[in-house]
């Protein structure tokens, strides 16, 4: 039977990719690149939102 897929609330920032490694173009002495990792400042790296019933709304 198939499984039903998990309705997990994920980032309309970022997709749910909530850290991307970004090359800053140098190299270190073994020659590797050197990179930066930058996180969603939406979700701030869990790639999840809270789901809206459980946001306060304002005004309310």
């Amino acid at each position: 039977m198939p499984q039903r897929a998990l309705n997990t609330p994920v980032c309309r920032d970022c997709d749910g990719f909530s850290a991307a490694a970004i090359t800053t173009g140098t190299r270190d002495s073994d020659g590797t690149r050197k990179t930066l990792t930058v996180t969603c400042p939406a979700c701030k790296g869990t790639g999840l939102i809270a789901p809206a019933r459980a946001l306060v709304r304002a005004g309310r």
